[in-house]
Formats: C-alpha cells, sequence, structure tokens
C-alpha cells in the first residue's frame, strides 16, 4: 500500500485509475486493456509529479524527507557497499541500534560506514528509536572514526535523524558530552570524511556526524537547528505555523547550498526518492566516487586543514554584517615565539642534542 502526502491528493487519483485499467480482472469480469489511455494517463501522472515537486515550499519538502517510503540508511548500507562488518558495542554501557556502524567495501576501496537508521515498520522503529541517538550511539561512532583514522581509512555517514534523544536516561549518561566529543572527533580526523543528509538532519544528532569535508544532501532533505514545529511553538507559540518557520529557517537544500552550508546537491527522480530507489541509488554512488576522489592527492595534513577552513569560511560571505574582512589562509596564525616553542616541543630530542653539544663546545673553550 502506498502512502501519499496531504499535497498528492491528483497524483493519488491518477495512480489509482491507472491501476485499474492495469487490471483486466476488475469489478465488472473481465475487460481488455486500454493501452492507449494506460499511456495518457501515464504521461498525466508523470507531468503532474514534475509540476507538483518543482514548486514544493519549504515545509512540504519537510514532508517528503519524512515519508514512511523514503529509503533509510540501511537500504543505501546494503546496496552501495560490500563485505559490510557491522560492529557494535561503545565499551562503556551498551549498543544503540538507532545507528548501524562497520567497516565495508566501496569500489574496492575500504571505508568506514556509518548509518543512522529510523526503520521501516513500527516494529523496526520502536526497536532502532526512530533514528534518535542515545550517548552510546555517538561513543560507538566516536571509537569507530578514531579507529578508521588510525588505519586511514575514509569515512562515509548517512544522516537521518529528527535530533538526539531527549529522554532522562540519555540526559543521565551525558547526551550533550557525547554530542560534543563527536563534534570534536570528526573535527580531527586526518581521513577524508563525507556525510550525506539522506532524509531528516535534525539538531545537534545531526551535526555531531556531519562535521565532515563534505556535506552533501539530497534534493528533498532536510538540515535544521530545530524542527518547524519545534520553531513556531518557541517563536509564535503556535505548532501550526510550520510553513512560516521551515521557510524562514532556511532548512531546504537550495537555500543551503546558497549559505555554502553543504556542499552538493544529489537531484532525486521526479516525485521523490522514494518512487525510483535505483535511480537515486546510482546517484548517490556516483557522488561519493567523485567525492572521495578528490582526496586521493591529498595528504592527511591537508585533508585536516581542509576540512578546517570549510567550516571557518562559513558565514564569511553573507550575513548581517556588510562588509567581512577575509584573509586567504584561514589556518591559525602564530606569533614567533609560539612557533619557537612549538619547534622546541616537536623536535625536543634534536633541541637537547645540540644544547649537549654547545655545553660541552662552551666546556673545552674556556678550558
Amino acid at each position: 500500500m502506498k502512502n501519499y502526502l496531504n499535497f498528492e491528493t491528483d497524483i493519488k487519483n491518477l495512480e489509482i485509475e491507472l491501476d485499474k485499467l492495469k487490471d483486466p480482472y476488475n469489478q465488472e469480469g473481465l475487460t481488455e486493456v486500454d493501452t492507449d489511455k494506460i499511456s495518457k494517463i501515464q504521461s498525466e501522472l508523470h507531468n503532474k509529479l514534475a509540476e507538483i515537486y518543482s514548486n514544493l515550499d519549504p515545509w512540504q519538502k519537510a514532508l517528503v524527507a519524512r515519508h514512511e517510503d523514503r529509503p533509510k540508511s540501511k537500504f543505501f548500507v546494503e546496496n552501495l557497499f560490500e563485505d559490510f562488518i557491522p560492529l557494535s558495542g561503545d565499551r562503556f554501557y551498551g549498543e544503540d541500534k538507532s545507528v548501524i556502524a562497520g567497516f565495508a567495501k566501496f569500489s574496492e576501496r575500504s571505508v568506514l560506514v556509518i548509518g543512522q537508521e529510523k526503520g521501516d515498520d513500527l516494529d523496526s522503529r520502536i526497536q532502532r528509536n526512530f533514528g534518535m541517538m542515545r550517548p552510546e550511539g555517538y561513543r560507538k561512532t566516536n571509537r569507530l572514526m578514531r579507529l578508521a583514522d588510525k588505519f586511514n581509512i575514509p569515512i562515509v555517514s548517512f544522516i537521518d535523524t529528527p535530533g538526539a534523544y531527549p529522554g532522562v536516561g540519555a540526559e543521565e549518561r551525558g547526551q550533550a558530552e557525547a554530542i560534543a566529543r563527536s563534534i570534536e572527533c570528526c573535527m580531527e580526523l586526518k581521513v577524508p570524511t563525507i556525510s550525506i543528509i539522506i532524509g531528516e538532519g535534525g539538531s545537534g544528532g545531526a551535526i555531531a556526524l556531519a562535521s565532515s569535508n563534505k556535506v552533501l544532501m539530497l534534493e528533498n532533505a532536510i538540515y535544521s537547528v530545530i524542527s518547524p514545529e519545534g520553531c513556531a511553538t518557541i517563536l509564535w507559540r503556535d505548532p501550526k505555523k510550520t510553513l512560516e518557520a521551515a521557510t524562514a529557517m532556511k532548512l531546504s537544500s537550495k537555500d543551503l547550498l546558497d549559505l555554502s552550508i553543504i556542499d552538493e546537491i544529489i537531484e532525486e527522480p521526479t516525485g521523490g526518492a522514494h518512487r525510483d530507489r535505483d535511480l537515486i541509488l546510482n546517484s548517490v554512488k556516483l557522488s561519493i566516487q567523485k567525492n572521495l576522489n578528490e582526496f586521493d592527492f591529498m595528504n592527511r595534513d591537508e585533508i585536516l586543514l581542509h576540512r578546517k577552513n570549510k567550516f571557518l569560511s562559513i558565514g564569511r560571505n553573507k550575513g548581517f554584517r556588510s562588509k567581512i574582512d577575509i584573509v586567504d589562509n584561514l589556518s591559525m596564525q602564530e606569533d614567533f615565539l609560539q612557533k619557537a616553542i612549538f619547534n622546541t616541543k616537536k623536535f625536543k630530542y634534536q633541541a637537547a642534542f645540540i644544547f649537549f653539544l654547545i655545553i660541552i663546545g662552551l666546556i673545552i673553550f674556556y678550558l
């Protein structure tokens, strides 16, 4: 049974009519299939899908991003990667089933795959906690990311969560600290990291894994600091003002690309990613390949600097200020004394040896 959104009434009616025409054994008995009429309705359906989905407002895009039939992380992990080995546990508390993580092969290249998983039906959604990670989930991903960094293995993350789980138990186990540590870990890695927002990218639950060299986004996905309902409740004290909130928050892929928050938009099939899974699968695969290849000729320090400069440059071109001084190199500036101290620490054994030779030379000279 197909699921339809509230603005897809015309699409629903056309598809119901199309299904009846394709079924020769309808209620009136055996009939002939009217191929001409089927072709006409299929053409109408395609045009209607193109018309509706080319004019979606931000709130409607949020509804598409939450669509029940939308491909989830598990689908991409199972169909894009080979020899996937799932790894569990944070070595402190337990296993968090809202996140899938493990090592796999992608185009003959070893990668670490992380995916926030919402589930496909009610039972799996309850088991996966609707994609809302707990502290043990973030600590598990931190452990695996550091392991990948140690062996120089790139990281690919699929982001799809309403946000981190706000329950009492999660807060008692240090939810805020776990998210902060996850962001810190992502920013310190010296391997290529790619994050793909495939549905909802909600609040700290998303940014904890999306602090990457490349942040990609499906065309109808959303990425925001809070849900439109939450924003409307706080600002207008009216949860029904979701359209105004979604518009003001700039949560759509086009708005975020214009603001340089994300790096690339992956186009979806007409009518959303759930209408042609094979096509969206191929588009995501090509995008991952292209972005991973960009880092083939970078060393570890250059990859780290690339990520740092990416996030330091966000908001420097557009904002409330009319003129902002932008430096060519956003790397940290150090004075002569800081450099001398750093070099002394870095080459402490060499410095100690040189100092020893100077002392010996002075003793010989005075003797």
